[in-house]
């Protein structure tokens, strides 16, 4: 019996010791979560190790990065970061006050996956702080001796104020730390800037990503839009300027009729549906940024979404060939139409879409409608924005291209209307180099574009001249099996082709 009661007592004592332990353990979750919600906000620098250092500078649409090679366990870095991170606020993140110019970045050489990345550096101390253009950090190095590298080191930016004018040295520049998000005195106007025009290509995928969130956001893909919707997601595939939003428009189209099957209705399988293609990154899962670059206002309300998506619709009408001019018509202005939810906006274009009486059959007539379209857009605004005193006082409505973008481009002024008159043809090739050479100039440079062969296929098969709106799974089919019938007959093909080579080869040898 006494046995029985000393079993007794000894599981009493440990389930009172779980009890304890569980306590004790419930009490540091909640400590931890009361510390987690009550700590500082995320960091401004990018933290960067051997995993993601070449992807993340590759990708950057900054100029310039700066990267800070660190240890966790020392006190001179622990205290430095503070520093740090005030520069950071200014140029890293959806907030900046300065975004697109520089990226900050740390890397913690005191983990062992870092060691070789910062022998590569030549780190000597910590912290020590490089600066260059990000493409030249990847796949890089830096070696004390070594002489024209486009790296170099950072030696006076021991404090933040102390960084910032190493910086603005480097630049030509005056930020100061007290700078606030649009209220930047020295924003330049940049549509001469050839690199700055390159950097656009990075607000085309913001306007891209942000038409799609306004999309989903106000359930706009109903049985009524949805046609005009896969169009346009058609013409993206084929001659989006972004390859990322190409490979994403592509996964959209490709999986549509399963998300928005042509007889979906009720409110609760969009809501549905919704959730399911926000999981389809448009142009890739860090789109939208939260700032623009080359669209950017002096302003917060002005330019901005409206100015990418102006420069996407131009970018979209050099890109294309003849054949599919009146498709790219007819897609943009059923988009515009459709999804634009600037009602006057939307009714102003679409009434100039009407007032087209017959059919688009050269790209370059398209090019010039809507390069044509987009200047009477703006002869109305600089007239409404004068009136109300709405404009962007550093990016005032003009009549595009300006004269000393394209000398070439005036032939002169109709005295009699007070029209200025067009060299057509000059406007064309000046509407090419800027909306599409220059445009991905940038793309090319940090090799971002790559081989485009392998979505030729499925470019191919998504939009053609008058291009029909067909089931995706139904079209998908056909794909594969002619891939398949066309891969037996390459093959009988080249069979044939060696036979004959071979024998005329024998044959020549007998002659």
């Amino acid at each position: 019996m006494s046995g029985m009661y000393s079993y007794l007592g000894l599981f009493l004592c440990l389930l009172s010791v779980c009890s304890v332990a569980t306590s004790f353990s419930s009490r540091r979750v909640i400590l931890r979560e009361v510390n987690d919600n009550g700590g500082d906000h995320a960091d401004y620098a990018v933290e960067l190790n051997v995993t993601n250092f070449d992807a993340v500078l590759k990708d950057t649409p900054a100029t310039y990065a700066i990267v800070e090679f660190f240890a966790h366990w020392c006190p001179a870095c622990r205290n430095y970061k503070p520093y740090y991170e005030k520069v950071a606020r200014l140029f890293n993140g959806p907030d900046a006050v300065h975004p697109g110019i520089i990226l900050l970045t740390r890397v913690d050489c005191a983990l062992k996956i870092n060691t070789k990345l910062c022998d590569k550096f030549s780190v000597g101390h910590y912290p020590m702080l490089f600066w260059g253009p990000p493409t030249k950090f990847v796949g890089g190095g830096w070696e004390p001796k070594q002489e024209k590298s486009s790296i170099r080191v950072i030696d006076d930016g021991r404090t933040a104020d102390r960084l910032l004018n190493w910086i603005n040295k480097q630049l030509g520049s005056t930020y100061g730390l007290d700078d606030q998000k649009f209220e930047n005195e020295h924003l330049p106007s940049n549509i001469s800037d050839s690199e700055q025009v390159a950097r656009a290509i990075y607000d085309v995928e913001e306007a891209t990503s942000t038409a799609f969130d306004i999309i989903l956001e106000h359930k706009m893909i109903k049985p009524g839009t949805r046609a005009s919707l896969i169009k346009f997601l058609q013409l993206l595939t084929a001659h989006h300027p972004s390859r990322r939003c190409r490979k994403g428009t592509s996964e959209l189209l490709v999986s549509f009729d399963d998300l928005y099957p042509a007889d979906f209705e009720t409110p609760n399988r969009l809501d549905d549906d919704k959730g399911s293609v926000k999981n389809i990154k448009i142009c890739g899962k860090d789109v939208p940024r939260g700032y623009w670059m080359f669209c950017r206002g002096s302003k917060n309300e002005t330019r901005g979404f409206s100015c990418g998506l102006w420069v996407l619709l131009h970018s979209l009408s050099v890109r294309i060939e003849d054949g599919e001019s009146q498709f790219t018509f007819s897609a943009t202005c059923d988009f515009v139409h459709d999804f634009f939810i600037c009602e006057e906006c939307r009714q102003h274009f679409y009434k100039m879409c009407s007032s087209v009486s017959s059919p688009f059959n050269k790209a370059r007539d398209y090019a010039l409608w809507l390069w044509s379209t987009h200047n009477k857009v703006n002869e109305r605004l600089m007239k409404e924005e004068a009136s109300l005193g709405t404009g962007d006082p550093k990016f005032p409505k003009k009549i595009w291209p300006p004269k000393q973008l394209c000398p070439s481009c005036y032939l002169g002024i109709d005295q009699k209307n007070n029209k200025i008159e067009w060299n057509q043809d000059e406007v064309f090739r000046f509407l090419t180099n800027y909306y599409r050479n220059t445009l991905t100039a940038l793309y090319k440079d940090k090799s971002i574009v790559g081989n485009d062969e392998a979505e030729v296929a499925v470019e191919d098969l998504i939009v053609a001249n008058n291009a029909i709106v067909v089931p995706l799974g139904a079209a998908l089919a056909i794909a594969f099996a002619s891939c398949a019938f066309g891969a037996l007959a390459c093959y009988w093909r080249s069979r044939q082709k060696s036979r004959k080579y071979f024998h005329r080869l024998y044959s020549l040898k007998t002659i």
